[in-house]
Formats: C-alpha cells, sequence, structure tokens
C-alpha cells in the first residue's frame, strides 16, 4: 500500500505533508546532548561527516578510543566498534557492496525522504554504489522509492517505518483540516454534483450519459426513469436521447436485485412474479455490465408458463425480436408482452433499446387500444437474458461509484443503495483508498456517526456550497435519489 502512497493529480491530495515530513525526519534523527549519546548516533549511522556542535563530544571519544575520523579516505567521523564497516564501504574490497548498504540503511531510518544525489553528496559516495545500495534494501523490503514532496522532482527513497510515520501523520493533517458542514449545506451541494439544481442541469445526448454514469446502478421504479429522474437533471430532456444511448450501445436496463420469489428454497406457497411499473430498474454502461450483473441461482417456479417458454426460446434463438419470439411461442403478442414485462419485473431479461420497457410499462400502450386480442405497439429491439459474469459486485469498483454519485460517502447516505456491499466490507475498501491517497477521510457533515469520505474535488465543492451560504432546496420526485427525507434531511425540513 506504501508503494501506491501517492498519485500524479493536479490538486496533491496523494502528497505527503510537507510539515509532516520535516517533523518525522526530526525526530528519527539521533537526539546528542553529550559524548554517550553521540557514540550511539554513530554506532547507527556508521559514518557522520563533522557537526560543528558535536565537535567537543567526539573529541572526547576519541581519547577514549571509542571513535576516530575516518581517513585519508573521507573526512568522515565513525565509531571503534564500526571502523571496519567503515573502512570496507570506502576501500575496494570484496565486501564493500554489503558496507555501503549497510551504511545507506541506517542513514534512511534515521532520516526523511532523500534523492540519491542526497545520499552520495553526505556520505561521499559514488552514486553508483548508493543506488545500487537501495536497490538491495528495496529488494528485501527495507525502503520504498516515490515523489514523497511536491518541492524534490528527483526520485526519493525512505525507510518504510519513516515513511509509514510521515503517512499517519499526513492523514491526520487532512482530516483536522476538513470543517464539518450542516446537513442542508450537505444537500444543496448533492443538487449541484448530482445536476438536479437549474443551474446545474446538463444538456443533450452527452448530458444524458453523463447522468447514467452518475446514477449506474441505483435501481428506481421503471416508470420514474423519464417522469422524474432524467427530467430534473437533464434541460429539455426528450425520450429519443436515451434511445440513441441504448441503440448505440452505450447503454443498458434491466433489473440488477434478485426478486425475492425466484430465491432457491423460497417454498411451495410462494408468490409469482407480477409486472409492475414499480419494478425496480437501473441503468449502467454496457462497458460496466460484467461488474453489475452478478450470477445467482434463480428458481423460476415463481414464472408463468407463458414467461418461462418465452424465456427458453430467447435463450434458444440469441437475442430475437418480438416478433420472432410471438412466431416460436405460437402465443397471441399481448401474451408475450406480458410474459416479458413478467420477466423484466424479474431481472432475468433485458433489451437492446429502452422503448422496450416504456412499451411495457405503459400498460396501454402494451396492451392496444382494442384490447387484449389486439396486436400491440410490438415492442422494439431484441431481446436478450440478462447475463451474469461476476460472482459478486466487485467492492472497490462498486466504491468508487458510490463516491461518483454522492462525493462524500458514509453509511447512512447509502441507505437506499440495493447493490451495496456491507458497510464494514466498504469501509475496509474505503480505507484502502484514503491509504493510497485518492479519497479523503474525516468529517465532512455534521450530525452522522461514523466514518466519511469523499473525493478531492467533492471536498473543495462543499466548502464553496458552506461559503455561498445557500440552503434553498430543488423540490423533488418521491424516487429521487435525492430524496433522503428521514434519511440526511428530518422529514419537516423536506
Amino acid at each position: 500500500q506504501l508503494r501506491r502512497t501517492l498519485r500524479d493529480d493536479v490538486d496533491g491530495a496523494g502528497v505527503l505533508d510537507a510539515a509532516a515530513i520535516e517533523q518525522v525526519a526530526a525526530e528519527s534523527w539521533p537526539a546528542v546532548r553529550d559524548a554517550d549519546e553521540l557514540h550511539d548516533a554513530l554506532s547507527s549511522l556508521v559514518v557522520l561527516p563533522p557537526v560543528a556542535a558535536w565537535i567537543a563530544w567526539f573529541d572526547e571519544l576519541v581519547s577514549d578510543r571509542r571513535a576516530m575520523l575516518l581517513s585519508p579516505q573521507a573526512e568522515l567521523w565513525t565509531c571503534a566498534e564500526r571502523l571496519d564497516l567503515a573502512r570496507a564501504a570506502y576501500g575496494c574490497g570484496e565486501d564493500r557492496d554489503q558496507a555501503v548498504t549497510e551504511i545507506v540503511r541506517g542513514w534512511l531510518e534515521c532520516s526523511g525522504p532523500l534523492t540519491i544525489a542526497q545520499i552520495a553528496q553526505r556520505l561521499s559516495l559514488p552514486a553508483e554504489a548508493v543506488n545500487a545500495a537501495l536497490l538491495r534494501l528495496e529488494t528485501q523490503g527495507q525502503v520504498l522509492r516515490g515523489k514523497f514532496s511536491r518541492s524534490e522532482s528527483a526520485e526519493q527513497w525512505c525507510n518504510r517505518r519513516v515513511l509509514a510515520r510521515i503517512h499517519r501523520l499526513t492523514i491526520g493533517t487532512l482530516r483536522r483540516e476538513i470543517e464539518p458542514v450542516s446537513a442542508a449545506t450537505y444537500m444543496t451541494f448533492l443538487q449541484r454534483w448530482q445536476h438536479v439544481a437549474p443551474a446545474s442541469r446538463l444538456h443533450g445526448i452527452d448530458g444524458a450519459l453523463q447522468i447514467v454514469r452518475q446514477l449506474e446502478g441505483y435501481e428506481i421504479p421503471a416508470y420514474a426513469w423519464e417522469e422524474q429522474i432524467l427530467p430534473a437533471r437533464v434541460a429539455g430532456y426528450r425520450p429519443e436521447l436515451l434511445d440513441r444511448l441504448c441503440y448505440s450501445g452505450d447503454v443498458m436496463w434491466g433489473r440488477l436485485t434478485p426478486h425475492p420469489a425466484l430465491e432457491p428454497g423460497s417454498g411451495t406457497d410462494r408468490t409469482r412474479v407480477r409486472p409492475t411499473r414499480l419494478a425496480p430498474i437501473a441503468l449502467f454502461l454496457r462497458a460496466n455490465a460484467e461488474e453489475l450483473i452478478v450470477r445467482r441461482e434463480r428458481d423460476v417456479g415463481a414464472l408463468s408458463h407463458a414467461a418461462r417458454e418465452v424465456l427458453e426460446e430467447i435463450e434458444r434463438l440469441h437475442a430475437p425480436f418480438f416478433a420472432e419470439i410471438v412466431r416460436a411461442t405460437k402465443r397471441l403478442p399481448s401474451e408475450v408482452e406480458e410474459a416479458l414485462w413478467q420477466l423484466v419485473a424479474a431481472g432475468l431479461v433485458t433489451a437492446d433499446g429502452f422503448d422496450a420497457l416504456r412499451s411495457l410499462s405503459d400498460a396501454k400502450r402494451r396492451l392496444g387500444e382494442k384490447g387484449l386480442r389486439a396486436r400491440p405497439r410490438a415492442s422494439s429491439g431484441r431481446w436478450t437474458l440478462m447475463a451474469a459474469a461476476a460472482e459478486r459486485v466487485d467492492r472497490e469498483s462498486f466504491a468508487r461509484r458510490l463516491l461518483a454519485r454522492w462525493g462524500v460517502v458514509f453509511r447512512d447516505v447509502i441507505a437506499r443503495e440495493s447493490l451495496a456491499p456491507p458497510w464494514r466490507e466498504l469501509l475496509i475498501v474505503l480505507r484502502r483508498m484514503e491509504a493510497r491517497g485518492e479519497i479523503r477521510g474525516g468529517r465532512f457533515v455534521a450530525g452522522f456517526v461514523g466514518e466519511q469520505f469523499a473525493l478531492p474535488e467533492a471536498v473543495d465543492a462543499l466548502r464553496a456550497a458552506r461559503r455561498s451560504g445557500e440552503t434553498d432546496l430543488v423540490s423533488l420526485a418521491n424516487y429521487d435519489p435525492l430524496n433522503l427525507t428521514g434519511i440526511v434531511l428530518p422529514s419537516a425540513v423536506a
């Protein structure tokens, strides 16, 4: 994890705090207050350039034959116990490489991050010898390399233990810098973050795609997507925008959570899967389908005979059109559409166009104008199985989706995320991401217990919302993800 402490970014969220580096380096450097403590320092460092403030104590050690000047090879101090090692490092013997490695190890244990040039200059050693020693120590897992400070452009090396201390101090400093905002301010931020605030709404097909990307995996009643959610976020929303995204292969739709009636062992008295406009449907990018469609055991005994037959034909024909399903099953078009709607509600099938879902969720359109025997307006597009690939939802990928959706993530705000893994599992992932410097941890929203995590850009946006002082909230529909009544805001406020 420490190897990934840093990331290349413009906001510097992954760069170690300069004050933390300075503090830990000062704490690691030997404290010398008398000759005995200088002797201990020489034992750890092996060699040391002359320090004016310590000369009197060094002379005392020399008179006691406990230390000496390493000469004529280099103007360096060393102690009697380390004399042979020091001579080997500055000589040409067979043990030179190991001796240089031991000296470099001792120095990095007592210093902060250093470059090869800095180490070579302080120890009067060739840069090639220092580099070889650092590579040996890296292989042993004792030191790590990286760009640990903003002021230094060259690659730096640091002892693993020292780097861990700097990292913990940096995390603590970043957390203390953040002043939590009120729940009302957080909601103001969220309405801008999710483009519900009028000034933040998006436009056109690119805007619709961005909304799908932000909300992917969030299940909402089928009818609400185009009646409540997308029009509130895309200015001048038109149904053809979502149709184009689906037919181009960018976006998919379908139920992702298992229907309770299809769970194995649900008993003989189970209720059947009944099609309803409230069936939870999610939009998601086709490229991410394998991460969201999870393989589960499903018992189709709760489906009607017609639905089971249609399911078999879709599996046999591989992405058939509606007319092909009608011919294969030899059923009335209205029966086939009713069966398809049942399969959609069960989370077993999807279509390549959103108009298929639109026609199913509209009872009048589905049954036509002349009753059950009249030919319905056939659903457009091909029908396919919701092919599952993953054994479970990937925790880190889902944590990133939550961060993109909410900006600031904590236990309460994801209460309605139907696909969310247990919070204890997400917490491990979020802490790991914080340790890598990808996100910030701390107390961002007041009034909620537990740890909170935020994207660096969300922290800046949250501060901007606090500075603006605006708390005017937009009226939200019942099924809007931002309708957090009773979760973030009390019922009286909403």
